[in-house]
């Protein structure tokens, strides 16, 4: 049974720093794009970042500049370092696996079928 945990959520204030990790277990995923969404109270699920399985990065504009996303295939591991944090970055940050088939693809939720049940971010002004 595949698992993906996030940890590293919290309370932290506008400017500071955040690294969240998730954990996947149940199979092998170093041939998936492995990254991360975010929802926040009344707003759509949005794309964050991925980091496919080549390597290669995919951040959206909110994002770039701000947040890295990296992965660890040793430990089936995607980690996402969130610098500069600002209020509008609040929400529950959930941690995706999938096989996207296109460039697009990657940006989209419905790429990835494997899902975490979230870790929450507050960030106070």
């Amino acid at each position: 049974q595949v698992q993906l945990v996030e940890s590293g959520g919290g309370l932290v204030q506008a400017g500071d720093s955040l690294r969240l990790s998730c954990e996947a277990s149940g199979r092998t995923f170093s041939s998936y794009t492995m990254g991360w969404f975010r929802q926040a109270p009344g707003k759509e699920r949005e794309f964050v970042a991925a980091r496919g399985w080549n390597g290669t990065p995919f951040y959206a504009k909110s994002a770039k500049g701000r947040f890295t996303v990296s992965r660890d295939n040793a430990k089936n591991s995607v980690y996402l370092q969130m610098y500069s944090l600002k209020p509008e970055d609040t929400a529950v940050y959930f941690c995706v696996v999938g096989r996207p088939s296109s460039y697009g693809g990657n940006f989209d939720s419905t790429s990835y079928n494997y899902w975490g049940r979230g870790t929450q971010v507050t960030v106070s002004s």
